[in-house]
């Protein structure tokens, strides 16, 4: 059982992050499981949300970042973990006075089984931000674990000024965060596969990422031109799919998922390692900076990789993901092993 991606979801009062959420959960072929904060007279309409996800659940009690060691997340995160559901993503939608830095911490130190933690999407009101987050002469706290800051309802500011404006955000979070991905917004509308693995991100003509990891061919029942025509008004993210002809060096693969190129917000995928005796097969996910790396499913066999990412140079990405797949024609450097196996301890 491939791990779930745990997503949260933060943002001050306001900010429009049950709006993103609404947009992401419409898009096809993704079931998405979503746990909703609710905090006393603030409460996040659950309505807004239910029925647009296979199993809705509710932390009641609390600010999540205040939850007791007893209860709330953990709880509702195993019950969405449960490998029946085949969830592909659970959100965490956080409660505006949350604090991001003890939700990142919350998620990634979770005990629950069949999780791993999703990136943290930190969602900004593009026209009150300076005056009610980011009002000191030092970037807010918040920036350095967001892995993803989304600048939202840029349609208030002025059409001369939103560049300006976005810029200024955008080098604000550098300041604290060099590593996090800003896009901007209207109405929450960015593309969800910067969030999970829907099936029109993927490139066109080429088999999915889901369809390379299990080893199946293509759905020709499948519309796919039905999905590109029912996909919803947002700035797309740039995609790009490299599939090897064989085993690889671990290491060139951990270089290449320690410094993804530019722009570049995901990557998946499969690699195929040669043992002395064996060949072993294993799964990389990568979000902002956290990598995991866990034993792919038995019938996967190719090596293939997966950027996903906003105003990528495709040619140069291409290069790096060929390069890091470069087919190695003798078992790895046993310093090699030692770095995938690092972190395959630090995925478990």
């Amino acid at each position: 059982m491939q791990r779930v991606p745990v997503i949260a979801l933060t943002g001050h009062l306001g900010a429009g992050k049950t709006t993103l959420l609404n947009h992401v959960l419409r898009s096809p072929g993704a079931r998405i499981g979503v746990v909703i904060n609710d905090f006393g007279e603030l409460n996040v309409d659950a309505g807004l949300v239910t029925g647009q996800v296979d199993e809705p659940a509710s932390i009641a009690g609390g600010c999540i970042c205040c939850l007791p060691d007893e209860g709330g997340l953990d709880l509702a995160l195993a019950r969405l973990a449960d490998p029946k559901l085949r969830l592909d993503a659970i959100i965490v939608e956080a409660s505006g006075l949350a604090d991001p830095v003890a939700i990142s911490r919350i998620i990634r130190f979770s005990g629950v089984d069949n999780v791993r933690p999703g990136g943290i999407v930190d969602v900004i009101d593009a026209a009150t931000h300076f005056d009610t987050v980011d009002r000191d002469a030092s970037p807010p706290a918040r920036y350095g674990v967001a892995t993803l800051v989304v600048v939202n309802k840029l349609d208030q500011i002025a059409a001369g000024e939103q560049t300006t404006v976005l810029q200024r955000i955008e080098s604000r979070v550098r300041d604290r965060n060099p590593h996090a991905q800003v896009v901007g917004a209207t109405a929450g509308r960015i593309d969800p596969a910067l969030l999970y693995d829907v099936s029109a991100a993927e490139e066109a003509g080429q088999l999915t990422f889901r369809e390379l990891l299990f080893d199946s061919e293509p759905d020709p029942d499948h519309d796919h031109d039905h999905d590109r025509d029912t996909a919803h008004d947002h700035v797309h993210a740039d995609s790009v799919t490299v599939v090897g002809d064989g085993c690889v060096d671990p290491g060139a693969v951990i270089d290449l998922l320690e410094q993804p190129p530019t722009g570049v917000y995901r990557m998946k995928g499969t690699i195929a390692v040669r043992y002395r005796t064996s060949t072993r097969v294993y799964v990389v996910n990568v979000v902002g900076p956290s990598i995991h790396i866990a034993p792919a499913p038995a019938h996967a066999t190719t090596s293939c990789l997966v950027a996903i990412g906003m105003g990528l140079d495709v040619d140069d990405v291409r290069r790096q993901l060929s390069a890091a797949l470069h087919t190695a024609t003798a078992a790895p450097p046993a310093q090699s092993v030692r770095r995938l196996q690092r972190y395959r301890k630090l995925s478990i």
